[in-house]
């Protein structure tokens, strides 16, 4: 993902950089507000009123209406139309489904905030670019109207926290262990979302182990996994919102029962446990997240 040093009023698409003081001003951004959303009135029959349905965000997309100023340089203007296609087109993301890159934004008052999606559309106009002027008319598509912070975070959780000070006769393989401890605040699986609202995680189960389960302590809500891993094989869980998915090492796909949309960390610091059969105690679980906000 680009680090590109953004100042206020200032957006990040791709390593170009575009708004206040850049060689792309912007006249004015639509989408940066609420999202809109889907969902009914029904009217009562007999009774005063409606019924409201639920509300449900739809994809949040952006226009942005701006141009290129490179005075007395038109080719210089050209070249940076042509950075913007081609970022635009990378086939990584274009052509597979459920793909999106990210566009990064920093609003006064706020640190840098990112939104997932695809440049839909740029649409340049040539009338004055023999000048070094040309307005460009652009939207960018997030599937996800969330907005995300700048910089992942992340913890491991190992299997080899047991309790009770070691095992009690007789011991039967295999050995199940969990990644709690059963007290204290030196549990490692604490994940703290500074966000303000529910952060969704990706988490990867790192082999050798048979049928993980992951839960969060403070919802209840878990990940049941009917699998066998290897030592160097792996599965991963992605919860987040358009990229609901679970996949192994090797490209495919894994069976599960469980709502993965709604395992999610709340704002604020949580803990999140894990139990598999491992006779190693080698396995090893890593969660990963952004904090999330619905607001600049």
């Amino acid at each position: 993902m680009s680090t590109a040093e953004l100042k206020d009023f200032q957006l990040d698409f791709g390593g170009i950089v575009l708004g206040h003081d850049t060689a792309i001003p912007i006249a004015e951004i639509e989408g940066l507000g609420r999202p809109g959303t889907r969902g009914e009135l029904v009217e009562q029959p007999g009774a005063d009123g409606a019924w409201a349905a639920p509300d449900w965000y739809e994809a949040r997309t952006l226009r942005i209406d701006c141009a290129i100023k490179t005075p007395g340089d038109p080719a210089a203007a050209r070249q940076v139309l042509a950075d913007l296609e081609t970022i635009a087109d990378n086939r990584k993301i274009r052509t597979v489904g459920g793909a999106v890159m990210p566009l990064r934004i920093k609003w006064p008052g706020s640190p840098v905030r990112v939104l997932y999606g695809r440049l839909s559309k740029l649409e340049p106009s040539w009338e004055k670019a023999a000048f070094g002027w040309v307005p460009l008319d652009v939207e960018f598509v997030a599937p996800d109207p969330r907005y995300y912070a700048d910089f992942e975070q992340g913890t491991q959780l190992r299997l080899g926290w047991l309790s009770g000070g070691g095992f009690t006769a007789p011991v039967q393989a295999p050995i199940r262990v969990t990644s709690g401890s059963p007290n204290g605040q030196n549990r490692p699986g604490w994940v703290t979302n500074g966000g303000a609202i529910d952060a969704h995680p990706v988490i990867t189960v790192h082999g050798p182990c048979a049928n993980p389960v992951i839960t969060h302590v403070g919802t209840g809500r878990s990940v049941d996994l009917p699998v066998t891993l290897a030592a160097g094989q792996w599965i991963r869980i992605d919860t987040r919102p358009s990229r609901i998915s679970v996949t192994r090492e090797n490209g495919g796909t894994a069976p599960t029962t469980s709502r993965l949309d709604t395992f999610v960390l709340p704002p604020g610091r949580s803990e999140i446990r894990w139990t598999a059969s491992d006779p190693t105690a080698t396995a090893r679980l890593t969660v990963a997240w952004r904090d999330a906000y619905i607001a600049l």
